[in-house]
Formats: C-alpha cells, structure tokens, sequence
C-alpha cells in the first residue's frame, strides 16, 4: 500500500478514531439510530486566558458537507479491522443528514458553553466526534493566541509567519487562517494566501545576504528588484546594517523606496529606538521598522511599553504552536438520545443534560454576562447557538466569508470589558449562570440515574 496522503484526507471518514466505528456498528447492530444531540464545549480555561475565540467552525461545515466513504476505505476496513458486510454497506452510503448549531467563529466564548452542537441519528452525529474536536480545538486555540498578540500590539500591524514550526501543514494553513481571522495583516504562508485569500508578507532571509560577498551589494540588488521592499539589518551587525541602509539611500535619492528595515535578533527595543533615530537624522523618516524574533504578546507589550519605535510585528514560533497554552480540556458529549436528556456524572467532568442555547447580555456595548440554559427557554439576551446547517446542507448563516467574519470578529473583541483583555488572568472570571431551568433538568436526570 501506498504511504502518500490521499487528496481528500480530511473528506474521509477514516479521520476518526476506531472506536467510533466500533460504536457505530455496535448502534446499527442494535437498530440504535434514533436522533442523538451532540455538544461541544470546554470545561475550563488555560492557565493565563480570561476568553477564548470560537474558531474552526469552517472547516467542520465543509467536512460535513464533502464527507463521503471510498472503495479504498471500505476494503481496508473489510480487511484490516474485520468490519462486518452489512456495517460496510451501511457506511457506503454514508451521508451526513443532520442540522448544527455553533456560536459563529470569532466570538469570544467560555467554559461550559456549547460552541456546536450537532442534531442528528447517533450513528451519523458519533462518528464526526474526532474530526470536530480536531479542527475546532486548534482553530481556538490559535485564534485565542493571535487575538491577544493583536491586543498587545496595540493598532500595530501584526505579521503571522510560524509556518516553519507548526505541527504540520494543515496545523500552519490553520494558524494562518486564525490570525488572519482575529485581526492580523496577513501572512508570509503563500498557500495560506492562495487558499483563504489572506494578503501575503515577506522580506528577506539572512542567507540572500550571506549568498553575496558583501552586505551592502545584497541590499542593492534586493532593493532594485524589489523597491518597496523590507531589508533585513542583523547578518552581520544590525546598526552597521542601518547604515548601509542608509547609504543605499543617498546613492539612490529620489529612486529609494525601501519600505522597512527588520530587527531579527539582539536587544529589539534598544535597537529599534537607535535604529529610528539614525534613520531620522538621514531623513528617511518614511522608512518603517518592523521587528521579528520570538515574539509573542508578553515581548510586544513589553516592547511597547519601552515605548520602542516599532511599527509592524512578525509572530512565528509561539503564536504557531501556542507555546504557553497548547491545548484545552475540549470534549463532545452525548446530551440527548430519542428525545431523552443524557448525561455524565464522572467526578470533576459533569455534562449538563439536553439541548442547550447561550444567551449573552450586554451593557453599553460590552458583554457582561452569559447564561447557559435548555434550548427552548426563553432568557433575557441574545442567542449565541445559531443554526448554521439543516438538512446536511448549510444554511446562510454558515456561509460566512473569511471578510465577514473577520470582521465580526474584530467587532467582537471590541465588546470585551477591558480587564477581560489584560494579559494577566483575572481573579474573578467572566460569569457564566446556569439557568434554573437547566439545573432543574439535571437534578431530574441525576435521580433517574441513581443505582436502586
């Protein structure tokens, strides 16, 4: 068998993990294919966050509606895993049928609300567990990490570039997407860019530079190819780089064009502040200073607090992997089967019963507070679950371009309270109520569960 990846991998419904498909023909074994609610949320924050931004949603509709079983894929169930004939059979036509809900990507959320939530037969709605929490979990995560360097950064443009160090491709395609999402400038991730539409950014590596025999005959040759362009200052020593910057400057006069100068390494405050005012005095005032090297939101608003002259931030490597949060206590969770409230009462991991809707209350423009209750009340504030696919099929609401939600996003930040927004984690965490209806539901449930 072939080791390369096939074109439709995340269209497959391999993307699961086996004991979903063990449930699933254990549920048509038992003619179990009653419809089933599924919701995801998390149960609490990461150390250091005070919101989380719903993101990932996407990528799940688009699965959702592509999803479909090959020939490849049933022979090597039939083979490998001992699948039955009639389960085989079954998957072959498999479809998915169901409606979803979520909270729209880019609107902050919290612990114990359901992002999504998937209505639909047990056996359709179980097997899509993995993929879900896959891709909502990253796309979170990612979008939560870049909205707060882009808070940091404080109306300066923020640059995400950690493609090289994400955990793999669609992990960096991802984190492009989500940063782009929250407010980012762009990317230097040119699939990212070809893909999503995501403007694209790029300068130069310190190997163009060592490639010549001379620092100043790169910049030369960079800048006549490219005039508007970033040259990157730190291969040898960053100040005589400025000023061979500088040089280039009066040699080219009224040609030069060079946009930006970048600091890649050393002390970036003390150095952007002697870069910006070297280039002053040679009255290139116009060119930016654009600041790079393991930067995240603690470094830039430290940074900016030094009251550093830096104008645009490139994020790699901790913005790419999450460095400081990397993952989050994220799960799916049966709530409802055959119109009947499930449950979970493990220690420390209690699921609410049933269907469930979030209403969210705001004052002069800022939200102040969440309430979680069952899905037909009626609670003061405005429902965040919308309906997004019926039928398998999805619905204007989850057709949302990339613009628009960013821009929502955007929009969405701007509700936060302001001691939401401080990197440091509060001591009193944004409120989230449970109705009294939903805690009257679980009390109900909970005796129906006790043993005798």
């Amino acid at each position: 068998m072939s080791g390369n990846l096939p074109d439709d991998l995340f269209r497959s419904v391999l993307f699961t993990d086996l004991y979903e498909l063990a449930m699933g023909q254990a549920y048509l074994a038992e003619q179990m294919d009653q419809q089933a609610v599924f919701e995801l949320s998390f149960r609490r924050m990461p150390a250091g966050r005070n919101y989380l931004v719903a993101a990932g949603l996407d990528d799940v509709l688009d699965y959702l509606e592509h999803l479909r079983v090959t020939e490849n894929d049933l022979a090597y169930l039939r083979e490998k895993l001992h699948f039955t004939d009639s389960f085989l059979e079954r998957l072959r036509h498999f479809r998915f049928t169901g409606d979803v809900l979520a909270i729209p990507e880019g609107t902050p959320v919290f612990p114990g609300e359901p992002l999504v939530q998937v209505v639909a037969p047990i056996f359709e709605a179980q097997l899509l567990e993995t993929f879900v929490l896959n891709q909502v979990h990253l796309q979170t995560l990612a979008a939560s990490k870049a909205a707060r360097v882009i808070t940091a950064a404080a109306g300066r443009q923020v640059i995400e570039f950690g493609a090289r160090r994400a955990h793999g491709t669609d992990a960096a395609l991802k984190v492009a997407r989500c940063s782009y999402l929250v407010g980012a400038a762009g990317t230097s991730l040119v699939l990212a860019g070809k893909i999503y539409g995501i403007p694209l950014f790029g300068t130069m590596a310190h190997s163009y530079i060592q490639a010549h025999k001379d620092e100043a005959g790169a910049f030369a040759e960079f800048a006549r190819m490219y005039p508007q362009t970033t040259l990157l200052v730190d291969t040898y020593d960053t100040l005589q780089g400025v000023q061979k910057v500088i040089d280039l400057g009066r040699t080219l006069g009224n040609a030069f064009r060079v946009h930006a100068v970048r600091l890649d390494s050393g002390d970036i405050g003390a150095l952007a502040k002697q870069t910006r005012a070297m280039l002053d005095r040679a009255g290139l005032q116009h060119v930016q200073i654009f600041a790079s090297s393991e930067l995240d939101e603690y470094e830039i608003a430290r940074l900016i607090q030094s009251a550093a002259p830096i104008d645009a931030f490139g994020v790699g490597t901790r913005l790419a992997v999450i460095q400081d949060a990397p993952h989050i206590d994220m799960a799916y969770k049966l709530v409802e089967y055959a119109g009947e409230p499930r449950m979970k009462l493990s220690a420390d991991k209690i699921v609410y019963p049933g269907r469930k809707q979030v209403f969210r209350k705001s004052e002069n423009g800022r939200i102040v507070g969440d309430t979680v209750g069952r899905y037909e009340e009626k609670l003061e504030g405005e429902l965040l679950l919308q309906v997004v696919m019926r039928a398998g099929k999805r619905l204007p609401a989850g057709n949302v371009s990339l613009e628009d939600a960013r821009r929502y996003a955007i929009d969405q930040n701007k509700r936060l309270p302001e001691w939401l927004l401080s990197l440091d984690q509060s001591e009193t965490p944004y409120p989230v109520a449970i109705s009294e209806g939903l805690s009257l539901e679980l009390d109900s449930v909970r005796q129906l569960l006790r043993p005798g």
